[in-house]
């Protein structure tokens, strides 16, 4: 860091906590979102934001709720301003990727709005794809001034990810692989899901790299028929997703396809994996390698970042 005066950070996004973090500036935090959570001190941070619809329920459920505060032109969460303004900031990191995921840079401009006398740096990430979030630790980390220590991170994340890239070129198979990133409605991993599944040795069968998710017709899973199927609901832990795989297992041609005859269905953790696009990219990266190639890779995440899903018998 530089020698001029420590700035006051808020993050409004879980991922961009974790690059802060990262870098070595914990300690610049003052504040948070609601969905901050890693590392687990940030907690300690007060939060500024909150939804506007239960996030309980099933999956449709949320999916209905959130979709009806959209089309009425509203904003999926709310932000506090008075505590935002109250904390003082030099730099606040938001979002302009997903209405649905966190706080989005409108959020924050309307809670704004009335705010004036105060030099403030807004850093809206958009991330779309891996490079997208390489760059997006480079633009955090020029505006903490930190940019030799975001180009480090930045060369040891990639390093990672090339050697297990690497490896999983030695695989004697190319499992083909489902992503599912919601359950009810259906809907695939896209943006930077694919490079991943391509670099942990598998064959990625749907959802585009740089493209949003894309939403599935269950009969489209069905006729693909694919040797690996991991669930991992954006915002949904492993217990939660667990909770709702009945509702796959209830779908016509479940019980024939190739990944639950061949005990090939995986649930992993979504929130704090695979829909964060941070530093923690890396072990989704890792997780989806020991998913794809067990006899590559040893089971270091088994239990707390995936688990092999038992289907129910009859």
């Amino acid at each position: 860091m530089t020698n001029a005066q420590p700035k006051r950070v808020i993050s409004l996004i879980a991922s961009a906590t974790e690059i802060v973090c990262a870098l070595g500036a914990c300690e610049l935090l003052v504040g948070r979102s609601h969905e901050c959570d890693f590392p687990p001190d940030v907690t300690r941070l007060p939060s500024l934001t909150e939804p506007k619809f239960p996030v309980c329920g099933t999956s449709y459920c949320i999916d209905a709720r959130v979709k009806a505060i959209l089309q009425e032109g509203l904003s999926v969460y709310r932000v506090d301003a008075e505590k935002l303004e109250a904390l003082r900031p030099d730099v606040i990191v938001t979002q302009d990727h997903c209405e649905v995921c966190a706080v989005s840079l409108k959020d924050v401009e309307a809670a704004l709005y009335a705010w004036s006398g105060r030099q403030l740096e807004i850093v809206s990430l958009k991330p779309d794809s891996l490079a997208d979030i390489w760059e997006d630790i480079a633009k955090v980390a020029r505006a903490l001034g930190c940019e030799r220590q975001g180009q480090n991170l930045v060369k040891r994340l990639k390093a990672r990810m090339a050697s297990i890239a690497e490896q999983n070129r030695t695989a004697r198979t190319r499992p083909r692989g489902a992503m599912i990133e919601w359950i009810d409605p259906l809907m695939a991993g896209g943006n930077w899901m694919p490079d991943l599944v391509e670099m942990a040795g598998g064959e990625n069968l749907f959802g585009t790299t740089g493209q949003p998710s894309p939403w599935l017709d269950w009969d489209q899973l069905v006729v693909a028929d694919p040797d690996v199927v991991l669930v991992h609901p954006c915002g949904f832990d492993i217990a939660r997703t667990l909770e709702e795989m009945p509702l796959l297992e209830r779908r016509p041609g479940w019980r024939e396809l190739k990944a639950v005859q061949r005990d090939r269905i995986f649930v992993a953790d979504g929130n704090q994996y695979f829909n964060r696009p941070g530093p923690r990219i890396v072990e989704s990266l890792e997780i989806l390698a020991e998913i794809f190639h067990p006899e590559l890779f040893p089971s270091r995440y088994e239990g707390k970042g995936w688990v092999r899903y038992q289907p129910r018998q009859e």
